[in-house]
């Protein structure tokens, strides 16, 4: 087994986008909005050297270091991403049955008439995400990538089909295309 005395990634910086490393926090500014997120490890290293990124491991890395750096890479890939294009999932609400009603009140997607209940079921809308609804279509949109796939899959827990075959009652609202 040959030890790497170190293991050194770069990620280039586009233009338009400002990356700061305060200590093992990285905040990222672009067009869309700002934001932060904590990448701490004793072992791994961040430092910003012009319009470059740099995550790197000086300590005899191991298996379990050289993955988080591939971790980390992709957070701030994803982070340059949000600030620039952003992240957006489209839903689709499908009944076979009893027409289901979706509303947005405050921080929660309210799911009313849902096979027929009485009471509206209630799903969290993280902060920062924002929820459009066309018709039977929800469209999340968000710089946050984990914040807008988190607010989904509580769309769709809310509306699981409980104590009924599956199989038969389809009904619920599902995530059609993400991006």
């Amino acid at each position: 087994m040959v030890k790497t005395a170190e293991i050194k990634e770069e990620i280039k910086i586009p233009d338009g986008v400002q990356i700061t490393v305060e200590g093992k926090t990285v905040h990222v500014k672009g067009q869309k909005g700002a934001m932060s997120k904590l990448l701490s490890h004793p072992k791994i290293n961040l430092a910003v050297n012009g319009n470059i990124i740099q995550v790197s491991c000086s300590q005899s890395p191991r298996r379990k270091e050289k993955a988080l750096i591939g971790t980390y890479k992709a957070h701030i890939r994803n982070m340059i991403k949000g600030v620039t294009q952003g992240y957006e999932c489209k839903m689709k609400t499908l009944f076979s049955h009893f027409p289901i009603k979706n509303s947005v009140e405050g921080n929660q997607l309210v799911i009313q008439n849902f096979l027929g209940e009485r009471f509206p079921r209630r799903a969290d809308i993280l902060e920062n995400v924002k929820i459009e609804v066309k018709g039977e279509i929800l469209i999340l949109t968000s710089i946050d990538k984990e914040k807008v796939g988190q607010t989904a899959a509580n769309i769709e827990r809310a509306t699981k089909v409980k104590n009924r075959d599956i199989r038969v009652f389809q009904d619920g609202i599902y995530i059609v295309k993400r991006g």
